[in-house]
C-alpha cells in the first residue's frame, strides 16, 4: 500500500471531531487503535470494541506504517 491510499481509509474533517483523524465512514480516532496495540491488545480487540471500523481499514494503516517506518531507516 503507498501512503496516499490512507486517504480512502482515515481522514480528518474539522467538521467530525474537530478535526481528529478517524476512519471513514466512522467517528472513531485512529488514535484509538494506537492506544489499543499499545495497551497489548489484539487488533481482534479494537474491532471487537469498535465495529463500525473496517479490518481491511486497520490493516491499510499498519501498512502504511510500516512502510513510513522502512523510509526513515
Amino acid at each position: 500500500m503507498k501512503m496516499a491510499e490512507l486517504n480512502g481509509v482515515v481522514h480528518s474533517d474539522p467538521e467530525i471531531m474537530g478535526g481528529t483523524p478517524v476512519f471513514i465512514g466512522t467517528r472513531v480516532p485512529l488514535q484509538n487503535l494506537i492506544d489499543y496495540l499499545e495497551g497489548g491488545e489484539s487488533i481482534e480487540d479494537f474491532l471487537d470494541g469498535f465495529p463500525s471500523v473496517k479490518r481491511t481499514q486497520v490493516i491499510a494503516v499498519i501498512e502504511a506504517a510500516k512502510l513510513k517506518m522502512l523510509e526513515t531507516v
